[in-house]
Parts: C-alpha cells; sequence; structure tokens
C-alpha cells in the first residue's frame, strides 16, 4: 500500500542506508539533515497568515435560548493554497457548556487568489452583547510537518436579547382586548367612559348603564355600551438594585420582570396606549420614550437586552422623582420591583403617595415558588421548620402587600412563570374598570 505526505516521508527517513548505527554527529546528522530539509521546504510551501485578509457577516442579534450563525470569509491573497486550521473566539457564555471547542474550530483548504466561508454557530447563555475574540490561523505545509501561526482581530458583536418566553400568552390576552374594546359580541357591558352604542338590555346588565331616554322611544330596554380609553400613557418602571439580583430558579429576579413588562408592552401598545420603559436604581440605567406602537417592543427588547442587576440599594426618592418627570400627566406607572418589607416600607412606602396623587400605579413582584413548596413540607423535623418559615415569610409578604394597597396601589405577586400573564390580567382589569 502507498504511502504519502508524512507517513512517506518518516518511511523513507527510516530506510535511509546508514549501515551500522554510529552514535556520533555523523549518524545524527545523517538521519536528522534530510528531515530538517523536508521541514524546512513544508514551512516555505505553507501559505503565509499575516497577509491573510478576513471579513464578518451574519446575525448581529439573537434571542436567548436561539442560535446566531457568524460567517468569516477568509480570503488568501498569496501564491502558495492554505491548508489551515482555524480557531474563532468568543467568550465562553457565546456557547453551551463543553460545545465550544467543536463550534470554534474549522478545518478549511482555500486555493491561491480564492476564498472560503465558515460559519461559527453561537448559543449563548446569558443576556448582553458578545463582541468577538481574535481568529487564530495555523497554515500548514503540504507535508504536515510544519506550520505557520498568527492572529487576526475581525471586530463583531452580536447582541443577546431577553428570550420573552411570555409571548405564548399574547394571543389569549389580545382576545380578552378585543372583548373589551367591542370588536367581539359579547353579554356584558365593556366599562370605560368613552359612550360606544346602545344595545338591548339582557339579563345581568348593570342597570345603571339604562339609557331611559332611548327606552321611551323604543319598545325594549335599551343600554349603553362603553369603549375603554385608548392613547393612554403606561410607564414600566424595572427596579434594576440588589433585590432584582436574588435568583428565583436559574435566573434573577430582573428577568422575570422583564419577561412580563414585554408582554404588558406588547399588549398595551395593541390596545393603542403609549409605553415608555425606566430602569432605574441609583441613576438611570435605560430610558424608552416615544416609541410608536410597531416601533416600541424592538426598543424594549434591545433597551433591555444589556441591563443587568446592580448591587446597590435603589434610591425611592431618585426612583419617584425620575417617575415623575418621565410621566409629567396621568398615566399608569408599573412598578417591577420586590415586595420584601425593608425595601418596601423604609423606602416606598414614604414616597408613594407623590405617585399615587397624580397616576395610578401598578406594582408586580416576583414570587419564589420554593417557598409555597416549603410551606407544603412534611414529614420530619427539618421539613416543619422549613414550612414555619416559609409561611412567615409569606405572611410578611402579604402584609407588604396589604400596605401597599392600604395607599391605592393595585398589587402582583406571582412566581416567574405566571408573573406575566397575571400583570396582563390586573391591566386589563384596570382599563374595563375604566381606570387608566
Amino acid at each position: 500500500m502507498a504511502l504519502t505526505g508524512r507517513a512517506a516521508l518518516l518511511a523513507a527517513l527510516g530506510s535511509l542506508p546508514v549501515g551500522i548505527w554510529d552514535p556520533g554527529w555523523s549518524g545524527i546528522l545523517a538521519v536528522n539533515a534530510p528531515l530538517a530539509v523536508a521541514c524546512a521546504c513544508d514551512y516555505a510551501l505553507a501559505a503565509p497568515v499575516r497577509n491573510i485578509v478576513l471579513t464578518r457577516s451574519g446575525d448581529a442579534s439573537v434571542r436567548l435560548g436561539d442560535s446566531a450563525d457568524v460567517t468569516l470569509t477568509v480570503t488568501n491573497p498569496s501564491r502558495r493554497p492554505l491548508r489551515a486550521r482555524l480557531r474563532d473566539a468568543w467568550p465562553p457564555s457565546s456557547w453551551q457548556p463543553g460545545t465550544e471547542t467543536a463550534a470554534s474550530r474549522h478545518r478549511l483548504t482555500v486555493p491561491p487568489g480564492e476564498r472560503r466561508r465558515v460559519t461559527t454557530r453561537l448559543r449563548p447563555t446569558r443576556r448582553g452583547d458578545r463582541q468577538a475574540d481574535r481568529v487564530t490561523i495555523r497554515s500548514y505545509g503540504p507535508l504536515g510537518l510544519f506550520a505557520r501561526q498568527g492572529t487576526h482581530k475581525v471586530p463583531w458583536t452580536v447582541r443577546v436579547l431577553p428570550p420573552f418566553a411570555s409571548r405564548k400568552h399574547l394571543p389569549s390576552k389580545l382576545a380578552r382586548l378585543r372583548e373589551l374594546d367591542g370588536r367581539t359580541s359579547v353579554l356584558v357591558r365593556g366599562e370605560g367612559t368613552e359612550f360606544d352604542s346602545l344595545r338591548e338590555y339582557v339579563p345581568g346588565d348593570d342597570t345603571r348603564s339604562i339609557d331611559w331616554r332611548a327606552t321611551a322611544r323604543q319598545s325594549a330596554v335599551a343600554v349603553r355600551t362603553w369603549r375603554p380609553e385608548r392613547d393612554r400613557h403606561i410607564l414600566l418602571v424595572l427596579d434594576t438594585g440588589r433585590t432584582s439580583a436574588g435568583r428565583v430558579g436559574d435566573a434573577p429576579r430582573l428577568d422575570a420582570s422583564m419577561d412580563a413588562a414585554l408582554l404588558l408592552a406588547a399588549l398595551a401598545s395593541r390596545a393603542g396606549d403609549r409605553v415608555d420603559l425606566l430602569a432605574y436604581d441609583r441613576r438611570v440605567r435605560a430610558l424608552v420614550q416615544g416609541r410608536s406602537a410597531g416601533d416600541v417592543l424592538p426598543s424594549l427588547v434591545d433597551a433591555m437586552a444589556t441591563l443587568e442587576p446592580e448591587l446597590v440599594e435603589t434610591d425611592a426618592r431618585g426612583l419617584t422623582a425620575t417617575a415623575l418627570r418621565t410621566a409629567p400627566r396621568r398615566s399608569l406607572i408599573v412598578l417591577l420591583t420586590s415586595l420584601d418589607a425593608a425595601p418596601v416600607e423604609e423606602g416606598l412606602l414614604p414616597v408613594l403617595p407623590q405617585l399615587t396623587k397624580r397616576h395610578t400605579v401598578l406594582m408586580a413582584s416576583v414570587a419564589d415558588p420554593l417557598v409555597a413548596r416549603m410551606a407544603g413540607a412534611r414529614g420530619n423535623v427539618d421539613a416543619v421548620y422549613e414550612a414555619a418559615a416559609a409561611a412567615q415569610a409569606q405572611t410578611e409578604r402579604h402584609r407588604t402587600a396589604e400596605q401597599l394597597r392600604r395607599h391605592g396601589v393595585t398589587v402582583v405577586d406571582a412566581t416567574p412563570d405566571d408573573l406575566a400573564p397575571t400583570l396582563a390580567d390586573a391591566y386589563l382589569a384596570l382599563k374595563a374598570a375604566g381606570k387608566l
């Protein structure tokens, strides 16, 4: 069987007619000199790596949990073919654990004067911007005995956006919105302040909706229907302070709050309301204002992509003052923060009247499902103690929520999976009651 390449060369060197092995310099040179010559020739025939031209193209953004493809175009301007191994380096969080080696390393051959493309598939594990690091190329000669190596900086940024997992709830919430807006026939009174039309009374209607003048002009009892208010202003306020860093399950509370805010923004923009975003702890971390209905969701997603919890206590007075400046007219302020007793009682409650005096306030908080499981635990002494601690924590949250309700705040306290749809339902209830 014929041998080629490196195997053939080594076999030839092993059969050199050197006779009896001479341990001196002459014997060593007799074997090593041809090998050195072969390595030198192999090195000379390897394509140079400094002149290689690299360009990027592909995805510039991706939702967390999805894949992004970034293509690297390799142009070989030399007169020698490029036989190379290439490593496209990115931050570790650009891949699932254990997949980096297979995803970032490529083999390619580029004839002289031509170009080839290799694609690196990223699957990020964290939100934010992922920036490409160096591209390392190792160019081999035809025998594979020697190689040239060099690195190139080829900038590219992939922005990892929030996953928006709650968008699966949007169709059902939009159906409910159409009912409130009168676009679907229902047998209940659509509440609001804008008169829509008259219809015949059906059992269960609010008697206060009866239009007695219209009833006197016809044989049937007529009731007024009302169109929910449109073009209202909604300010989403994300608390990015230390309490938002607490992990519930596999993600920080901030991620669940952002997911709920995105569902509410999508629903409210479809309802004809204007949506703004404020992210704050001790200073403004993100601010989105004045976007059209079609542009508001992409703008919010882009602004939230780089948000991270800050390990500082939120300045409640500064947050309130900034919210009042951002929403000078009557608005619905949706505050996504913690229901922990200390931050609420010491920070939020003293300044809350400034918000409730001018605006409708809706507060949403992420509850830990582990606490509910602990509250129902029994069977041994440790489980009983855990249940007692969980019950105490739940009682404290209920007491804090009740304090907020006495100040006129609508409170939503739900687990990460339920927070987004529950918050959307609270918004629709306020809209149906004409409280926006």
